[in-house]
């Protein structure tokens, strides 16, 4: 990505640009992108749950003291979804949420052993994220790919399950590209997972794990050693080791960088000192993105307007920067060119006004 600096003295409404960019998201949940109004209309339909009903009570509960916190809170609100109902709606939703912000293509991150270890069947489940995406596609114009991942904290049970339903043909959907890991990464190495990639890889997907947002560099390295990781989702201790830069740079293995996530969850301490300006002034790709935006108090269009501050971006800046996540996302070339002129059209008009 080439850096355009923003001139003080041009006034420029960066905001209201990006929220009319063109773009892609590539790490962002499926659970963790209910909004509030989905999360108490679910918690409604489930009153056994701990989750608040009340909107304006869920910015409190998403107030998180640490990782762990924000993982116990999480798993709260997938315990939330218990329906291939409530699969649909949650999914549906947020293809809207997304297409509000002019977000074109999307690879939502699903892990579907949340859901069929809590009694969904698993025909039913893979169902309604199709019958969503299909939705969602020919109402909103957004087209969501899925990535199927591993809650790391479940253990290899867990691996094996989600690697199944990742690779068995008669239920496989449509709309898998790739295969992920999240969850904590400590206590949860990443080389004990390299059967269940194996697997998926050979099975034609692509390999996006977390890696390097909790714990350091040497996850980064796991990642890309024993999982053959394509892209990084986070990556954010990365900047603790010139060589790993260095071989993300050559290699063009791009981190998926959340910028608000790894504050609220106390990954990064402060967004002044969040390491995306080193990532780029070493060469690695990064892409933004909202990771779980209603939890964290954020959408797309806001990480986007922290990017423009973090690496001092102008209208052409962005542009490249939302052109940066349809080069690396999974998307057909034809899918990836028509966005890229999207990008140019919007940007050029832009700029001529």
């Amino acid at each position: 990505m080439t850096e355009h600096l923003v001139d003080p003295q041009a006034p420029r409404d960066l905001k209201a640009f990006i929220a009319g960019l063109p773009k892609a998201e590539l790490h962002v949940h499926h659970v963790g992108s209910a909004s509030p109004r989905i999360v108490s209309e679910l918690a409604a339909r489930h009153p056994d749950s701990k989750v608040p009903t009340d909107p304006a009570a869920l910015v409190d509960y998403f107030t998180f003291t640490d990782f762990a916190h924000f993982i116990d809170v999480y798993l709260s609100v997938v315990d939330l979804i218990r329906t291939p109902e409530d699969v649909r709606l949650l999914t549906y939703e947020v293809a809207r949420d997304l297409a509000r912000q002019q977000v074109r293509y999307a690879e939502l991150t699903i892990t579907p052993f949340s859901s069929t270890r809590r009694g969904i069947d698993e025909r039913a489940f893979m169902d309604a994220i199709e019958d969503a995406r299909k939705a969602a596609e020919a109402e909103f114009g957004t087209v969501l790919r899925w990535c199927f991942d591993i809650p790391g904290e479940a253990g290899l049970e867990a691996a094996e399950e989600t690697t199944r339903l990742a690779t068995d043909d008669r239920l496989r959907p449509e709309g898998l590209v790739s295969f992920g890991l999240g969850g904590p990464e400590v206590g949860v190495p990443r080389p004990q997972f390299k059967p269940y990639f194996d697997r998926a890889i050979a099975a034609g997907l692509h390999s996006v794990p977390h890696a390097g947002e909790t714990t350091g560099p040497e996850t980064v390295w796991d990642a890309l050693t024993h999982l053959r990781a394509e892209r990084i989702g986070h990556g954010t201790s990365s900047a603790q080791d010139p060589k790993l830069l260095a071989h993300l740079a050559e290699h063009r293995i791009p981190l998926e960088v959340c910028p608000t996530s790894n504050i609220a969850t106390r990954a990064v301490r402060t967004l002044d000192e969040h390491p995306i300006k080193e990532f780029v002034k070493a060469g690695v790709v990064v892409t933004i993105n909202s990771d779980d935006p209603p939890m964290f108090g954020t959408d797309l269009e806001n990480e986007y307007t922290v990017a423009a501050r973090l690496l001092d971006l102008d209208e052409r800046g962005l542009a490249d920067l939302a052109k940066n996540a349809v080069e690396v996302s999974f998307l057909d070339e034809a899918g990836k060119a028509g966005i890229k002129g999207e990008i140019d059209t919007y940007t050029a008009g832009w700029l001529d006004r």
